[in-house]
């Protein structure tokens, strides 16, 4: 089992806050989870998409707020899930020495999570249902 767990998208506002959340909830007593972002909105909050998304399933993520992923992060976390192929080899050609702990939430069927910012709310759903699939195929593998 992993530790520590960091799901990590662009922004760190919308994919990775959600992602976080979810898996935390999935993962009460197992492993500790937190987010960050390749290109963060440092110190910003949630999109408030995303936390309407997530008051519905009866998560409060108003305390949220972006930061930047970076080496001591990486260096502190056992498992990184990120959301799209790209983030995977940005963050593996910047610190080859994740490799191996760098997968695509959507690895176990081999799908990117697209990122919805400045979309409407029925992408956000979209988007919500692919982190909710790649979270229960982890979670049945973690």
């Amino acid at each position: 089992m992993f530790e520590k767990i960091l799901v990590v998208c662009v922004g760190n506002i919308c994919r990775s806050p959600m992602g976080e959340a979810l898996l935390s909830q999935a993962l009460p007593d197992t492993s500790r989870v937190s987010s960050a972002g390749i290109g963060a909105l440092v110190d910003e909050p949630a999109d408030t998409k995303v936390l309407e998304l997530m008051r519905e399933r009866g998560l409060d993520m108003s305390m949220h707020r972006g930061r930047q992923l970076d080496e001591a992060l990486l260096r502190a976390n056992d498992l990184l899930l990120v959301m799209e192929r790209g983030h995977q080899e940005w963050i593996e050609s910047r610190w080859p020495q994740a490799r191996g702990r760098v997968y695509r939430l959507g690895h176990w069927s081999n799908f990117d999570i697209p990122d919805p910012y400045r979309k409407d709310e029925a992408a956000f759903r979209e988007v919500l249902a692919l982190i909710e699939r790649g979270i229960m195929e982890w979670k049945e593998r973690l």
